[in-house]
């Protein structure tokens, strides 16, 4: 146990670090208008997620120490559900009711559709 809990905490320092620069380089570049940075790592988030699942299911990789250290751990600390609430509620608090759905829509249809890319590209080859 201790072991997968050293797993997680590992992964989840690199995810929320990986968190913090995407949505920091992303806001200098595409400005504050639009929760760009939520969604570019809920949808690289997504994949990779499905991806590691996929590999996972299929015996590529081993389930441990990967599942605790990348599901968990780095993707758990990388994406942002819990941001993509508040930056929606933001929007919504703040008029922009066209840009709240846009978000929503954005982010739960793109993160399904990226995860389920992710574990094509294991389950075509």
């Amino acid at each position: 146990m201790w072991a997968n809990l050293a797993f997680v905490a590992a992964g989840g320092a690199i995810g929320a670090s990986l968190r913090f620069v995407i949505h920091h380089f992303l806001t200098l570049w595409l400005g504050k208008g639009f929760p760009f940075g939520t969604l570019v790592v809920n949808v690289l988030g997504s994949f990779f997620l499905g991806l590691l699942f996929s590999l996972i299911e299929h015996g590529i990789v081993a389930d441990l120490p990967w599942r605790s250290l990348l599901s968990i751990g780095l993707f758990g600390a990388f994406t942002t559900f819990s941001t993509f609430s508040l930056d929606t509620l933001l929007l919504i608090q703040q008029g922009e009711w066209s840009k709240a759905f846009i978000n929503i829509f954005l982010n739960v249809v793109i993160c399904i559709l990226a995860a389920w890319i992710g574990m094509q590209v294991v389950a075509s080859k």
